[in-house]
């Protein structure tokens, strides 16, 4: 990464709303429901599976959480009227999670009775250390309902993270895994680099000894090799994993993957949310974000 690169991800708030926007275009799929579905259209032709997202997270009130609950109902439905092939995922705190937990759980509730009633799978993402053990526990009681019409994400950083695995259920367990984004201590993530890319492959190594679904949620193309090689090793069948991009990023490879054989999702996020969402991925993203700063730079 540049010295350019690295301060402008520092300066990112200071960088125009309008031209974030350009460069979030390749990462969201628009703020409605007409965008997010042509997309998911567009990558279902490409051979890959979805996942979409109403981007949003952390509300601070109830009426917030109801809306949420809305939009998901409303994108449920036309999901189904269009009969594409994705599945939805949310976030706990989207849903209420930090206010009342059992007020989330009511609306995890809701959401997957109707993902159940037309066969749309559901997966509850992961968020920051605060949220991770009452987001386990909703997806054990929503396991014990549904069993694999749901699942859950871990996130490889957390030093937590095996033991997790050694707790699943037996049986009907699906896990998105990732490497994780949320600023954590050091007393419960892993923080070095190679560190996290260990703790990455044991903790995918043991899901598939444990027979888990996994959702290889990843673009570093270490992981990816280490992947295929623990695929090949283990003999694990494609019924028993995927890998899983994000909305334009990793485009090639992704493309790769699919041609030869692997299963691929990509995440597909939208929604009115969209500029919290395009600032971490371009924070994640310095060489990106630098290339937000000379478009404007070059402006005029």
């Amino acid at each position: 990464m540049s010295v350019f690169d690295r301060l402008i991800v520092t300066t990112l708030p200071l960088v125009p709303k309008f031209i974030v926007g350009k460069v979030a275009s390749r990462y969201v799929a628009g703020e409605t429901l007409d965008t997010a579905t042509a997309a998911i259209r567009a990558l279902n032709a490409e051979g890959s599976s979805c996942t979409v997202d109403v981007l949003g997270e952390e509300i601070a009130e109830r009426t917030a959480a109801d809306a949420a609950v809305q939009q998901y109902l409303e994108l449920l439905e036309r999901l189904r009227r269009e009969q594409l092939d994705t599945g939805v995922s949310v976030k706990p705190t989207q849903l209420g999670l930090g206010l009342d937990e059992d007020f989330c759980r009511e609306n995890c509730d809701r959401l997957m009775e109707k993902a159940a009633e037309q066969g749309c799978f559901l997966r509850l993402d992961m968020e920051d250390r605060h949220a991770t053990d009452g987001t386990i526990r909703i997806y054990q009681h929503l396991h014990e309902r549904y069993g694999s019409g749901v699942g859950i994400v871990f996130q490889a950083y957390m030093r937590r993270t095996l033991q997790d695995i050694a707790e699943l259920p037996k049986e009907g367990v699906n896990v998105r895994l990732c490497k994780g984004i949320y600023i954590e201590p050091r007393e419960v993530a892993w923080k070095l680099y190679e560190s996290v890319r260990a703790n990455y492959l044991a903790a995918l190594e043991k899901l598939f000894r444990q027979g888990v679904f996994v959702g290889i949620a990843t673009h570093d193309e270490y992981l990816l090799c280490g992947a295929v090689a623990l695929i090949d090793r283990l003999g694990v069948p494609k019924e028993q994993y995927e890998f899983q991009m994000l909305l334009g990023v990793e485009e090639t490879l992704r493309r790769i993957l699919v041609a030869e054989g692997h299963p691929m999702r990509v995440y597909v996020p939208f929604g009115a949310d969209w500029y919290a969402y395009s600032i971490r991925r371009l924070r994640e993203n310095p060489k990106i974000a630098g290339h937000v700063a000379r478009a404007f730079l070059s402006r005029g």
